[in-house]
């Protein structure tokens, strides 16, 4: 099968499209013939071995695994004979290593069904980003109806979905964002939006019960002034370059002696929660927002436009 692989790290240059061979479908687990995924900003650290000391957990010399990509979706071709939720055929969604490629394998828990009114495209997008963004509401933010959210980096792959989610919850939601994506933030359903450009929010005078960080250079002492006094500020790890880690390790040292809750996470891929979003999904709550699509031969075009930082929503390869 064809698969987007690379055999060192470095720039999207070392990525190439290769035959390797079809994965064997263990006892708990499903091959899905894959229709579509989308690019994380995980997949560039992989292929970068970024930050260096994330090498202990990539790999020292190379990336483990050697194919790339993470949230996919597609149909089930074969199930393990422990395997009783899904069937061939079942159309599924889900996270696993190794998206981008013709078929993936992983164990049954890794999926769940697809929404009947989403795309193959759209279920993909959804993944990653969309457990990053209801985790952090729900789990960290602990967002609940009536109080007043603000998502920096609104327009982003993590953002459009914090927006869409907090307003489920019952938020009002102030987004955050550049001037070019002030329409589509608004379209999605944020009360509030403010062009970076123009308004340094952290001056306003406005505060929030909980601010929600994917993207931006504000530090924790400034985005503290926009919170309530027992306001929560959540600090996406998915924000990507040394610049965001500096901002959460200086919130996190800080913590301890304020009276704001500051909180940094890491995804948890769980079929739980992928239910969740699907339901979210198939009620019209939420729907994954997607800026482009690639093929799989362009896969290394599409992670160095991830790279670049400015989507508009999720970028996602066909297959």
């Amino acid at each position: 099968m064809k698969a987007i692989a690379q055999d060192r790290y470095g720039s999207a240059d070392v990525l190439e499209l290769k035959d390797i061979d079809m994965p064997v479908v263990g006892n708990d687990e499903v091959l899905v013939r894959v229709r579509a995924a989308s690019v994380n900003a995980l997949d560039w650290h992989f292929m970068r071995g970024s930050p260096v000391i994330a090498r202990l957990a990539f790999g020292l010399r190379r990336p483990k695994p050697a194919v790339r990509g993470r949230d996919v979706a597609g149909q089930v071709e074969a199930v393990g004979r422990d395997v009783e939720q899904f069937k061939t055929g079942d159309e599924i969604f889900g996270c696993c290593d190794g998206a981008f490629a013709e078929h993936v394998c992983s164990q049954a828990d890794c999926f769940v069904h697809k929404a009947a009114n989403v795309t193959f495209e759209e279920a993909a997008a959804t993944g990653v980003a969309a457990l990053t963004a209801l985790q952090g509401l729900r789990d960290i933010g602990r967002v609940q109806a009536g109080q007043k959210v603000m998502i920096i980096g609104a327009s982003g792959g993590v953002g459009t979905f914090a927006v869409q989610i907090a307003k489920s919850f019952g938020a009002e939601v102030t987004a955050v964002c550049s001037t070019r994506n002030v329409d589509l933030v608004r379209s999605i359903g944020a009360d509030n939006v403010i062009d970076y450009t123009r308004e340094d929010f952290t001056r306003a005078g406005r505060k929030y019960d909980c601010i929600f960080h994917v993207a931006g250079t504000h530090s924790p002492l400034q985005l503290r002034k926009a919170l309530t006094p027992t306001g929560t500020l959540g600090l996406s790890s998915g924000m990507g370059r040394m610049a965001g880690l500096d901002r959460i390790f200086k919130a996190l040292v800080s913590a301890p002696f304020v009276s704001q809750s500051m909180r940094t996470w890491v995804s948890d891929e769980n079929q739980e929660d992928l239910l969740v979003l699907k339901e979210l999904i198939e009620s019209g709550t939420v729907t994954p927002v997607i800026d482009r699509t690639y093929s799989l031969i362009d896969a290394p075009e599409a992670i160095r436009y991830v790279e670049e930082g400015h989507t508009q929503g999720k970028v996602v390869i066909t297959v």
